[in-house]
């Protein structure tokens, strides 16, 4: 039975939805009475935070819609307004709902009198953050849930000057933006003005952050470069910036080349997921291909997958590839009074890169929105997937000019006959061997996580695995306050737990330094204590 005030806040809702469809959908489950879906959409508005929107397109103040949409840009408009800021752009992917959520705000922006652009169509994320920069706009808004489920969209919002003491140049934003921008959503007035006056960026800015990019890249020797886009809206753009760079056509996995905001073929459109990059490593066997570079669908994340020692197709970890660019960057360019930075869940590895190069080091909050406030960047990245080549062209993750940057060490290695992994093997022989891994535990119910986080303050393990902890860490208390743990098993073992930002997701991260054997065997037998342990809390 559905109560009397429930029904009145959908009444409410539906006489100011904008959008017919979804609000004849909220009609139709008020008629039959459909409490399970009108409770999944009114259990209180979409969160806005640092991460901007994320959720189920759905109707209702719960998922993300027109009516969500328009409420979020009239709170953007009036926060910009109040800050002296006028001009906005905003980008969309591929994804259910992007074009119209484009239009939404494109009109919400304008009836407040900003002064609005809109990309010309579905491009990758790193190209908005390129056009907040490029074209000295305030703010940038980007459609996209990046490698979220299908389901699922979001809402991601850059700034472009200095606000509130935050030197943004084209970044995300940070706090105390995102609470500000918050607060004005939850005072906007309805209905909001409209207008339909913006301009449509021109196609020349996407030739220029393509020249921009290839700049500097050189193939020493042709390869073969198999490239899956995983249904996401990178194809066309990373194929223009090989040929802008001149270097040779990728080997595309025709199944996942084109957007597809279903993602037919894989679970989750993650690189990172099992499985999601499977058909780019069967082509790249047929084709004796030299390398595997997968995008997400929003092209902002880059994994590549090469051959190991024994001749395996393995994928690389976000550490290791995070590894191998810090390594080239830092020896191929001055970096002396630069800054290689990383976040807190990443391998420690970069920070002795940076002793060896004479670079200063820098560890941030988990996301590149805190990666990317750090002044002389030179490289930055997160294991998540997420590197940073060319801090000065975009100021945030990159997977387009990342993925050109490794095609141009990968080339550069097979002409003096080596690859990869050989090049991350003389690393680990300079810093020692660090084994990364990520255990993530996907929950139904977001209160799994605060149940297993609440029973492990309470009564931290004394031991995991063989190992005896000799440290743990509230990270609230620390010198960089995020919630989680860091826990510590002598000098060379590190666990960070910690929620996901955009996920329903607990996360941990594992390193051991020391003899590859004994810490890979360390890893995955700390990944098993982790997860009993978990299963004990929850």
């Amino acid at each position: 039975m559905i109560s009397t005030q429930l029904r009145l806040e959908v009444e409410e809702w539906i006489a100011n939805d904008p959008d017919p469809k979804t609000s004849q959908l909220l009609r139709s489950w008020l008629e039959s009475e459909n409490l399970d879906e009108l409770t999944k959409s009114f259990n209180g508005f979409l969160e806005f935070g640092t991460a901007g929107l994320r959720g189920p397109v759905r109707p209702g103040p719960s998922g993300m819609n027109r009516a969500v949409v328009g409420r979020t840009a009239a709170g953007i408009a009036q926060y910009l307004k109040a800050h002296g800021l006028s001009k906005v752009v905003i980008g969309r992917d591929a994804r259910h709902g992007s074009s119209e959520f484009l239009i939404e705000s494109a009109q919400i922006f304008s009836g407040a009198g900003l002064e609005v652009y809109v990309l010309p169509r579905e491009l990758p994320t790193p190209v908005l953050a390129f056009a907040v920069k490029e074209l000295k706009m305030d703010c940038g808004v980007m459609i996209t849930a990046s490698h979220n489920p299908a389901s699922d969209n979001g809402y991601k919002v850059y700034l472009g000057g200095s606000v509130d003491g935050v030197n943004y140049s084209g970044s995300q934003i940070i706090s105390p933006a995102d609470r500000q921008i918050f607060e004005e959503i939850s005072r906007v007035q309805l209905p909001s003005p409209r207008g339909s006056n913006w301009n449509t960026v021109s196609e020349e800015l996407i030739t220029k952050y393509l020249e921009i990019t290839a700049r500097s890249s050189k193939q020493a020797i042709e390869t073969k470069i198999v490239y899956t886009a995983m249904h996401g809206v990178g194809t066309k753009t990373l194929l223009a910036l090989f040929d802008k760079a001149n270097f040779t056509k990728p080997i595309l996995v025709t199944e996942q080349a084109e957007p597809d905001p279903d993602f037919p073929t894989v679970s989750f459109p993650n690189p990172e997921e099992p499985g999601a990059i499977d058909l780019a490593i069967k082509l790249a066997i047929k084709e004796s291909a030299d390398l595997v570079i997968a995008n997400d669908p929003d092209a902002d994340r880059c994994a590549i997958a090469a051959k190991d020692g024994a001749g395996d197709w393995r994928m690389l970890r976000g550490d290791e590839l995070g590894i191998i660019f810090g390594h080239y960057i830092a020896n191929s360019s001055d970096v002396a009074n630069k800054v290689l930075a990383t976040s807190i869940v990443s391998s420690s590895a970069l920070s002795k890169i940076s002793q060896l190069c004479g670079a200063q080091f820098v560890e941030t909050l988990t996301g590149f929105k805190w990666i990317s406030k750090i002044g002389n960047l030179a490289f930055g990245y997160e294991e998540a997937i997420g590197y940073c080549v060319d801090p000065n062209v975009v100021n945030d993750k990159d997977g387009i000019s990342a993925a050109l940057k490794i095609a141009e060490i990968s080339s550069e290695l097979i002409a003096k006959g080596s690859n990869i992994f050989e090049y991350l093997h003389q690393i680990w022989a300079q810093i020692g061997y660090h084994r990364t891994e990520q255990l993530s535990i996907r929950v139904e119910n977001l209160s799994t996580i605060a149940t297993i986080l609440e029973n492990l303050k309470a009564n931290p393990p004394a031991k995991l695995a063989n190992f005896e902890v000799t440290s743990f860490e509230d990270l609230e208390q620390s010198n960089l306050p995020t919630v989680g743990f860091r826990i510590w098993a002598g000098a060379n073992v590190r666990i960070i737990i910690r929620p996901s930002g955009t996920e329903p997701k607990l996360k941990s991260y594992i390193e051991v330094v020391g003899d590859r054997d004994f810490a890979d065997k360390s890893v995955k037998e700390i990944a098993l204590a982790l997860n009993s342990l978990f299963a004990s809390y929850s």
